[in-house]
């Protein structure tokens, strides 16, 4: 862990007091457990567990939810995935080693909730962006293969409204839809072909995104790497504030 995130820790173990209308936000205690709890409400139909652990489909991705942070639960998580499988989790404490698990990776994530306008700013026009489907799936692949936004894989976009934009024929930018509990929705998978950066695509994407959120009645809310201070800029400057923080556990199942 980085100098950063243990000043950020001994500020503020999992929660930074939020602004008072974000107390006021009905059920906004679901994204203390944000996995979980999608994969229990608005994803339910895609969740693979049990009342311990739940994942997505592996052709989704790798996030997974526990109940709560016991053996009990990584034991049940074993159960429903596959031999090997890496999973991903938010976390409440500092992972640690479980039988039966490997450590991959951990971190220090900062969860932000979108506290603007219930309508945005009109948004710079972007003629070659439009909503992405099915179809656009190898080209989604090809980008999140290159720029590494976070898990993505061939159902991916089955979470939600996804847009990009494009050159020509080739897809340069995109952002989506992951995570959904009732009344907030996750923005996710922002991404930008690294010849297309600086041209403010990922700005102009995830407030595509945030649009498509709010209309349907709901709050946008995003994860990020706590000191990744350029992104979390760019955040702010969209009416994200900071909420929380998690420890993020890149875990193998060595089964």
């Amino acid at each position: 862990m980085t100098h950063f995130q243990q000043s950020l820790l001994a500020a503020s173990p999992h929660r930074t007091p939020p602004p008072i209308h974000l107390k006021a936000m009905p059920a906004i205690e679901l994204l203390d457990n944000p996995i979980w709890n999608s994969l229990s409400t608005a994803h339910r139909n895609l969740a693979i567990g049990n009342e311990l652990a739940k994942c997505y489909p592996a052709e989704i991705g790798p996030l997974s939810g526990l109940s709560e942070q016991t053996p009990a639960a990584y034991e049940a998580l074993r159960a429903v995935v596959s031999p090997g499988a890496i999973q991903v989790l938010f976390l409440e404490e500092p992972p640690e080693q479980r039988a039966g698990w490997t450590l991959i990776r951990s971190g220090l994530l900062s969860q932000m909730v979108y506290a603007g306008s219930p309508k945005l700013e009109p948004r710079t026009a972007e003629p070659s962006m439009r909503r992405l489907t099915s179809s656009d799936v190898p080209a989604m692949m090809e980008l999140a293969k290159l720029t590494e936004p976070g898990p993505f894989r061939n159902r991916t976009h089955e979470l939600g409204a996804f847009f990009g934009i494009f050159e020509g024929s080739r897809l340069i930018a995109m952002s989506g839809q992951r995570t959904h509990v009732p009344g907030f929705v996750e923005v996710s998978a922002v991404c930008t072909h690294p010849d297309a950066r600086g041209r403010g695509y990922a700005r102009t994407l995830m407030s595509a995104v945030m649009e498509s959120i709010l209309q349907d009645g709901d709050t946008p809310f995003l994860h990020s790497f706590a000191d990744n201070h350029a992104a979390i800029r760019v955040y702010e400057a969209l009416g994200f504030v900071l909420r929380r923080h998690f420890h993020l556990a890149v875990v193998k199942n060595e089964a």
